[in-house]
């Protein structure tokens, strides 16, 4: 560990993307598995396959072995439904804070506050490695650019969250992502930031990063042509409604983006009561029978036990220490429903 009392910092060594993905690799039948998975979500947001995306998985994972479980469940369920949805398991591992506040599993896997990247790299791959074994596609929030090299290639779907789709250095990863990403519209729940957002990683970007092996290097995308947009609501505002969707249907056909919408039923579109997501589902649900074809997807926080609770020393299992989440009892019983 290196300190340095001029910068008030200091520096632990970390392994490099290749050196952690060599020692938790992925086999040929995997990267198959993950390209098969990456396609058939592009197929959903271009209107190729007319099933329903379903980003679907607890807020945040704190929990490695609670979720394998919700993720053994939502394999089956994902097998039972799949004429109509693809399913695709949350498996969030960064936390972005408003202020302060636990980070995530990658950053402070033991939750003592003093963060360790080491483990926390390693126990997020594993994970992510475990998850994707079982058969399921998985969804990451893209947080720090350089998470991505550790994780990106076991991921098949991605979300640029509210609070960086007007970042430019987000804009320029997500240019260069290998699978679909999604935008999430502003904190303030207006859509124009995520429309240039998508513009703009939609276009090839040289921009400045680090190598697999750790090395300062000049990054040269291709741009992403699988950018979509999600609509969160805002500022206690939602905007899930007909008048809403078709407003931002509007906004990306005039900016000639990809029309796929996807719908986060959380957030502010259910007033942070995760209870709401049901009707929130149900009512996009309705709209998209109803002929608006720019619905492609949704979004559901849920869980193994409903709800929330406060980290501490004697956890409830399989519930959410973030934002409150469906049980899995409503969860099965929702998707079945739709």
């Amino acid at each position: 560990m290196i300190s340095s009392a001029v910068t008030h910092r200091q520096e632990t060594a970390l392994p490099t993307p290749a050196e952690l993905r060599a020692r938790l690799p992925v086999d040929e039948v995997l990267i198959r598995q993950i390209d098969k998975h990456r396609e058939a979500v592009r197929s959903i947001l271009h209107g190729a396959d007319n099933r329903t995306l379903l980003v679907v998985g607890p807020c945040s994972i704190h929990d490695e072995v609670a979720a394998l479980e919700y993720g053994e469940k939502l394999k089956t369920l994902a097998g039972a439904v799949s004429d109509r949805f693809l399913i695709v398991m949350r498996a969030y591992l960064e936390k972005p804070r408003t202020t302060v506040g636990w980070k995530g599993l990658l950053y402070d896997p033991e939750r003592t506050g003093s963060g360790d990247l080491n483990e926390g790299l390693l126990r997020s791959r594993r994970l992510l490695l475990n998850l994707a074994e079982m058969g399921l596609p998985l969804a990451t929030e893209a947080l720090s650019p350089f998470a991505m090299d550790y994780l990106g290639d076991l991921v098949s779907w991605t979300a640029i969250g509210a609070r960086t789709t007007e970042s430019q250095i987000h804009r320029e990863m997500a240019s260069g992502l290998p699978m679909p990403t999604g935008f999430k519209n502003g904190t303030d729940g207006g859509i124009g930031v995520a429309i240039n957002a998508m513009k703009s990683s939609a276009h090839p970007h040289h921009h400045l990063g680090v190598s697999s092996h750790g090395t300062p290097v000049m990054i040269s995308t291709q741009g992403n042509p699988d950018t979509h947009l999600v609509l969160r609501g805002g500022r206690g505002i939602t905007n899930y409604d007909e008048v809403s969707i078709q407003h931002a249907a509007q906004g990306l056909s005039g900016a000639a983006l990809c029309a796929g919408i996807m719908v986060d039923c959380s957030h502010d579109n259910a007033c942070k009561q995760a209870e709401r997501q049901i009707d929130v589902a149900r009512e996009v649900m309705r709209q998209k029978r109803a002929g608006s074809a720019g619905i492609r997807g949704l979004m559901l926080e849920s869980f193994l036990e409903a709800g929330r609770q406060d980290d501490g020393a004697d956890l409830r299992y399989g519930c959410s220490i973030t934002d409150p989440c469906l049980g899995w009892e409503q969860t099965e019983r929702l998707l079945r429903s739709l």
